[in-house]
């Protein structure tokens, strides 16, 4: 990564000086192409709280970080403080050429027994437009950067040591409502200076697990999933953009 810790623990202290820090459970703060927002949707399976921060935007970068301590139901998701890209979507999978991406983050500090992943969190659905984890999406695309603690995506294990944008991933597959979910995890370590085509993932999809290319990518997330613990996250640098 770019920052040693230390380095990336001051860097951290100079920017949250006078940022807005949301608080509430569904808080969301939008600027330049991204919008932040706690999303808490499981809190209720927990005991607990998160803050998250968003820094700067610049073009399709941007430096936000989050907090959160959660306990009960170690294996329930609390929340997903996450971004959103505001306009990386409604491009037909048949038709993105590149979908290049850069992410950069650490854990200032983490507790002992955390459980929790960092991922991206992408959503197809038939429609151009949807809202994410609703009745328009077909799939849901996660990219797991990190999963500690023994943690498990939906589903089950499908594929082992799959090699994609010069990483090895273990592929699990499963139904969530009325959409299927496909999680590539990062087969061992954690990835926290990560670079790649997004579009390498797609193109997998379409080729080896039946999805179609007819399918609109929907929206481009990505954040973290605490399910018990507690952590700084970090977040020096994310982009992403989607080329047709």
């Amino acid at each position: 990564m770019r920052f040693s810790l230390s380095v990336a623990v001051v860097a951290f202290a100079s920017l949250v000086s006078g940022q807005t820090v949301l608080t509430g459970a569904f808080d969301c703060l939008t600027e330049g192409v991204y919008t932040l927002c706690q999303n808490q949707w499981g809190a209720s399976a927990g005991v607990g709280s998160q803050n998250s921060t968003l820094f700067s935007t610049s073009g399709n970068e941007i430096s936000w970080a989050t907090n959160w301590t959660w306990a009960n139901n170690p294996n329930n998701v609390k929340t997903y403080a996450n971004i959103l890209h505001n306009t990386a979507k409604g491009m037909q999978l048949s038709q993105i050429t590149t979908a290049p991406t850069a992410w950069t983050w650490t854990y200032l500090e983490e507790s002992q027994g955390i459980r929790a992943d960092v991922s991206y969190d992408i959503w197809f659905g038939e429609a151009q437009s949807g809202t994410p984890a609703t009745s328009a999406s077909s799939y849901e695309i996660m990219i797991w950067l990190s999963g500690l603690g023994g943690i498990q995506p939906v589903g089950h294990q499908i594929v082992s040591d799959l090699s994609i944008a010069g990483q090895t991933w273990n592929l699990w597959n499963g139904p969530n409502a009325n959409w299927q979910v496909f999680s590539f995890v990062v087969s061992s370590g954690e990835i926290r200076d990560f670079s790649a085509d997004l579009n390498d993932f797609f193109q997998y999809l379409i080729e080896n697990q039946g999805v179609a290319s007819t399918q609109f990518l929907q929206a481009i997330q990505t954040g973290t999933e605490p399910f018990v613990g507690s952590a700084d996250l970090f977040i020096e640098s994310f982009s992403a953009e989607v080329n047709v």
